[in-house]
This record gives structure tokens, C-alpha cells and sequence, in this order.
């Protein structure tokens, strides 16, 4: 599965831990994906979608 999501294409961004001492070792920024029940193309199905996509609307929930 990956982990991206389905609607908007968000995907893990590298970055780096930084420790107190400034030790630096990489790091990857994942998103914040849900699997979510949508109503897509008349059907219901469940796909990966990240919290943005959920919070501004672009997902249709089945009633």
C-alpha cells in the first residue's frame, strides 16, 4: 500500500532529526492519511486520503 494519497497525490517528504546536540540523521515527513468510505464514479469505495482532502471537502461521503 502506499502512502500517498489518492486525491491530491501527497507523498513522504525527506527532512532530518536534529537532536539537541545537532546530530543529524534523515527523517521522512509522512502524511496524514485516513482510509475513508467515498461515493466515486456512482460506487462506493474506500481509498487513502489525506486529512487536508477530508477537511476541505473534497471527498463525498456515502449517506
Amino acid at each position: 500500500m502506499s502512502k500517498a494519497c489518492e486525491i491530491c497525490g501527497k507523498k513522504p517528504l525527506p527532512g532530518c532529526r536534529v537532536s539537541h546536540a545537532h546530530n543529524v540523521t534523515r527523517r521522512r515527513f509522512n502524511p496524514n492519511l485516513q482510509r475513508v468510505r467515498v461515493v466515486r464514479n456512482g460506487r462506493v469505495e474506500k481509498i487513502m486520503v489525506c486529512t487536508s482532502c477530508i477537511k476541505s471537502g473534497l471527498v463525498v461521503k456515502p449517506s
